[in-house]
């Protein structure tokens, strides 16, 4: 994968107010995958002290969106057409590594996973898998 198509990633990543309100930072990117991880911080905890769905959620779409957009022209950015979520265990840990991958890439539609394991003295659980669809869209 180029340079500039990284740098591309990261401009509109650096963009998401969404991301930086949750600690949120890119930690890979490379074609038709990504990872970003955020902290599981006091302003994103549900009332057991675990991490909030909506921290799950948002996370692994935007790894999954990004994904996609690793795939396509640089004249292109992505939208979320559909995706759902399955939470498989409470998000219990230090922080939240979602990771995106291309299942199908289109010029129309591009279908996507994402996993998002939870992490707490070096262990790993898997928490959540998201699968959906990413419509591209012109810049």
């Amino acid at each position: 994968m180029e340079d500039s198509a990284r740098a591309r990633i990261r401009s509109s990543f650096a963009a998401q107010t969404m991301m930086a309100t949750l600690g949120a930072e890119l930690i890979e990117i490379d074609a038709g995958l990504i990872r970003i991880a955020a902290p599981i911080l006091p302003g994103s905890q549900q009332q057991q002290g675990f991490g909030h769905a909506g921290l799950t959620f948002a996370i692994g779409d935007s790894a999954a969106g990004y994904a996609a957009l690793t795939m396509l022209p640089p004249d292109n950015e992505v939208v979320t057409a559909e995706i759902k979520i399955n939470l498989l265990a409470p998000a219990r840990g230090d922080r939240l590594v979602a990771t995106g991958r291309v299942v199908k890439p289109g010029k129309r539609l591009c279908v996507v996973t994402s996993e998002v394991h939870a992490e707490h003295n070096g262990a790993s659980t898997l928490i959540a898998i998201l699968q959906g669809t990413m419509v591209p869209v012109p810049a």
